[in-house]
């Protein structure tokens, strides 16, 4: 059975601080896998799709034009329970409720520039590597990696 996958993006404000790197970095850290990664400019009619649940909520026109102000990078990650512990990694939508040690908690004060978005649930993350990644995502084997080197 394949490892559950999990869609992470650097928003504009995180692409634009430089804390791409770090923001993978916290994921390699806690021994998840990258299977997909794409610097890309958005467009209205992705964005659209990929907040559709939000629409009707007054701050959508805002959140639209923020993410349209410049290039996401969307991250596919793959691993025991990413979905779930993703978001912890994230933090609290609100940043400012995120605690310390998470990348929100860490980086991060206004709800309307919260560096990053995660999947809510294993069904979003699938919709969402759909709608970000059409092509698909590449699986690979890790090799030796729970193996400890003693010498």
């Amino acid at each position: 059975m394949a490892e559950e996958r999990t869609y992470i993006m650097v928003k504009p404000d995180g692409v634009e601080r430089g804390l791409v790197g770090e923001i993978i970095k916290r994921f390699e850290s806690k021994g998840y896998k990258l299977v997909a990664l794409q610097l890309l400019p958005t467009s209205r009619e992705l964005l659209n799709e990929h907040y559709c649940d939000l629409k009707d909520k007054p701050f959508f026109p805002k959140l639209i034009n923020y993410m349209l102000s410049g290039p996401v990078v969307g991250m596919v990650w793959e691993g025991k329970d990413i979905v779930k512990t993703g978001r912890r990694l994230l933090g609290e939508t609100d940043p400012l409720k995120s605690a310390p040690g998470t990348i929100r908690g860490d980086y991060c004060i206004d709800v309307g520039k919260n560096l990053c978005h995660g999947s809510d649930s294993v069904e979003s993350a699938q919709r969402e590597i759909s709608l970000w990644f059409p092509n698909g995502v590449l699986s690979w084997e890790r090799h030796n990696v729970h193996k400890l080197i003693y010498e």
